[in-house]
């Protein structure tokens, strides 16, 4: 079997609410890339990278030329071959490798008629847990929806979600407003879910001191875990001298380098795999077994997937043992999907892993189209930005907080 084509489509798919995070927003949708690549027998394999438009399309159009005439089995050779360390120091390509890597595995199951997970190990379990993603959000730039700015909105929104997909794990993407007032919102989640675990992600925007007294501000409760409180490894290996609590990343242990000096000098606790930031569901396998040996905990990162990646990231979940937290998802914050049957359905918190070959998803053609269409009509949108602040950014520690008493709501093109 031979590759003969590979083909790349940008959408986007709208989202209930704008998320806001430390570096800016989520206008309204996400922007993703859906990779094609045939074969000379008919199979079609999937996959999907973050961002989009005329530069993702035409870096999958140049794979053509590494890639067609080879067999799609042979993926370790395709990791050397566009992703080469030492070769693409100047072209980082493990997006890409990652997207083409789904595709080939997808191929390779439907040939094989097994699923992902059975050419990855076999499965350990049916079923993958998720946390819910709790966000600050601005209000659906359509209706006036779905804001998320004060304590109580953030409240009624963590129970909402709970009640609807099950959630008994729940993480505060924070960052955007002073640590104090988040502190805030933090403890009131947890008050009102009492029982239930949690976990915060500021985006790496605090100071170590201040990630220190935060830390140790919530140490009474439930935590599975604070996620990048700061960034870089020293100043993560400072907080984790200080606070009772693992430590977690999706920053600062993004790759094997990263994650050996983790290992040699211990500053992260929990590991969190990305099937895109790693380059490929392999990949991840590979970082678990690292992460299985030296007894350093697991989690699934999310980086604003469709059904493509999380079908990749259920997979992943289904075959590595030491999976020891609920994994991540923004999943539940899109409307809709491109893929056959609409979007995967939460059951108790989790969602099933496909049992049909390959990846188990297939194209809804017309959602495609629809939300190709879509893109091409409202474009990208800048991702470190703020709809309301412009011209703001962030600085590393930051000290320049949005303000949770503005209520005006941006104008966002929809």
């Amino acid at each position: 079997m031979k590759i003969t084509d590979i083909k790349a489509t940008t959408v986007t798919v709208p989202l209930e609410a704008p998320l806001r995070h430390a570096n800016g927003c989520h206008w309204g949708r996400f922007v993703r890339t859906i990779v094609e690549v045939e074969t000379d027998e008919g199979i079609t394999g999937l996959g999907e990278m973050g961002g989009g438009g005329e530069s993702a399309e035409s870096v999958f159009r140049a794979m053509k030329t590494y890639l067609v005439g080879r067999d799609p089995s042979r993926i370790e050779e395709m990791r050397f071959l566009i992703a080469n360390p030492s070769g693409s120091l100047y072209n980082n390509r493990t997006q890409i490798l990652a997207a083409l890597e789904f595709a080939c595995l997808d191929i390779l199951g439907q040939k094989w008629n097994v699923p992902v997970y059975e050419i990855l190990g076999g499965k350990l379990q049916d079923k993958v847990p998720f946390a819910s993603y709790l966000f600050f959000r601005y209000p659906n730039p359509k209706d006036g929806s779905g804001e998320v700015r004060t304590i109580e909105q953030l409240v009624e929104h963590a129970k909402d979600l709970k009640q609807r997909y099950g959630f008994t794990s729940h993480k505060l993407k924070g960052g955007v407003f002073a640590p104090e007032y988040e502190l805030e919102c933090y403890r009131a989640v947890a008050r009102e879910l009492d029982g239930d675990s949690f976990r915060f992600d500021p985006n790496a925007v605090w100071s170590t001191e201040q990630a220190i007294w935060f830390g140790q501000q919530i140490e009474d409760i439930k935590n599975d875990y604070l996620e990048d409180p700061v960034f870089g490894l020293n100043g993560m290996r400072r907080t984790r001298e200080k606070v009772r609590m693992p430590l977690a990343t999706n920053t600062v242990v993004v790759g094997f380098e990263q994650l050996a000096a983790n290992v040699l000098n211990t500053a992260v606790d929990v590991i969190l795999l990305d099937t895109t930031f790693w380059g490929g569901i392999r990949q991840c396998v590979k970082a678990a077994g690292v992460c299985e040996t030296f007894q350093i905990g697991v989690a699934v990162h999310s980086s604003g997937e469709l059904g493509i990646q999380l079908a990749t990231m259920l997979h992943l979940g289904a075959v590595i043992p030491n999976l020891s937290f609920a994994a991540d998802a923004h999943y539940h914050q899109l409307v809709d999907d491109i893929i056959e049957g609409g979007k995967f359905k939460y059951e108790n918190g989790a969602i099933k892993v496909p049992t049909t070959p390959g990846l188990g998803i297939k194209l809804n053609r017309e959602k495609l189209q629809k939300y190709s269409e879509l893109y091409k009509r409202l474009g990208s949108y800048p991702y470190d930005q703020d709809p309301l602040r412009k011209g703001w950014t962030p600085t590393i520690p930051n000290n320049r907080w949005a303000d949770p008493q503005d209520a005006r709501t941006p104008e966002i093109a929809f």
